[in-house]
């Protein structure tokens, strides 16, 4: 299922087999949080740009339109007319991190839909369920995401309850996988490592977790208000302890500079909303640093997005000046081909980042890659 083609340090260069295609790693998973890219991009574009994995969210389609709606039309795939890999965040951080009046007990959650303040609980269980209805590749365990600034004793018994729900999420998958009316019986599982900055936390559950032989395995957790030498010591301490021969996935990260430096240090999936939410405010990737195109400068600026990039947008010589134009006028058209060209920009990041490991010149990339940006 994961296969490891070529190691340079801690960095890994691999495949993953799944039902729905096999995945080339280190990959950047595209976020369509909705089933749905935000600014207007199909998954016709998707291809296009050379997305390998589309990222949907469990508790955003859970409250809307309804997992069992996307059930009765026959699964996410089929629903957003996407036949690659989708993995599914288990809603866990949504939960923390948009519910309003939430209580957070052995069971679950109860909490309110940010959309229309019903309420609503949640627990592994409840997670793995609304996972199986929408069919995802991957199904992301249930867990509950501390802040990186709260007291030691609070995230340790947070990891504790995350640990014992994890048990709780794979007996109830592997029960769903089992039914003969599941939209996708080969749904994989993958645990989330939690421990805020404590070293010891995150290393004896990420021992602890290993023990359960899942698919793969996350660092959760990250990304949220530490600062990133206090994320790369953390990689740095806990990596080592999940399985070598398992995926390595970093939650919600991050910068092109932050992915070069996790590949380094073991991880191999990645989802963040930069690219999209910075392309839908004008600002732009290149590999020569961000530009936002709400600058002056850029008003007679005839060249396109970066010169040489093969993005949908800079092959056919859109300029600076018009996307800018479009966005000054609020053109949905404009928002598209930022958020096109960055999605482009981060793929082909990590086709660079693949073809340097399978050189074995991974160390010069991330190095030249770095001072350009």
């Amino acid at each position: 299922m994961y296969k490891i083609l070529k190691q340079e340090g801690r960095a890994k260069r691999a495949e993953f087999t799944t039902v729905h295609g096999v995945i080339q790693t280190p990959v950047f998973m595209n976020v369509g949080t909705v089933a749905a890219i935000k600014g207007a991009v199909s998954t016709q574009d998707l291809e296009q740009i050379g997305t390998q994995v589309e990222l949907s969210n469990t508790y955003h389609l859970h409250v809307r339109p309804g997992d069992e709606v996307i059930r009765q039309l026959g699964g996410l795939h089929k629903f957003m007319m996407w036949d690659k890999p989708i993995l599914t965040d288990s809603g866990g951080f949504q939960v923390f991190s948009l519910a309003s009046l939430r209580k957070i007990k052995e069971e679950g959650v109860y909490f309110q839909s940010h959309i229309d303040g019903r309420k609503i609980f949640m627990g592994p269980e409840e997670s793995m369920r609304i996972q199986s209805n929408l069919g995802s590749t991957i199904a992301m365990a249930f867990d509950e995401c501390p802040s990186s600034v709260a007291e030691r004793s609070y995230v340790q018994a947070s990891v504790d309850r995350t640990a014992r729900w994890l048990e709780r999420c794979k007996k109830e998958l592997g029960r769903l996988n089992g039914l003969e009316d599941t939209i996708n019986p080969h749904q994989l599982l993958f645990g989330i490592n939690q421990g805020a900055v404590f070293d010891d936390i995150r290393i004896e559950h990420a021992k602890r977790i290993s023990e359960l032989d899942l698919d793969g395995y996350a660092v959760g957790g990250l990304a949220v208000g530490e600062t990133h030498e206090q994320m790369y010591h953390v990689l740095e301490e806990t990596v080592p302890y999940l399985p070598v021969e398992k995926p390595v996935y970093l939650m919600g990260v991050g910068t092109p500079a932050n992915i070069l430096e996790a590949v380094e240090r073991g991880v191999d999936f990645f989802d963040c909303v930069y690219p999209t939410r910075n392309g839908r405010h004008g600002h732009l990737y290149t590999n020569h640093g961000k530009i936002n195109l709400f600058n002056a400068q850029y008003e007679l600026d005839e060249r396109p997005i970066e010169e040489g990039c093969n993005c949908p947008v800079c092959k056919r010589g859109y300029s600076r000046a018009y996307i800018r134009h479009l966005l000054k006028a609020k053109e949905m058209l404009g928002m598209r081909f930022c958020v096109l060209h960055n999605l482009y920009f981060y793929n082909t990041m990590m086709t660079e980042i693949r073809d340097a490991l399978d050189a074995g010149e991974f160390a010069s990339y991330k190095k030249k890659k770095l001072e350009g940006l």
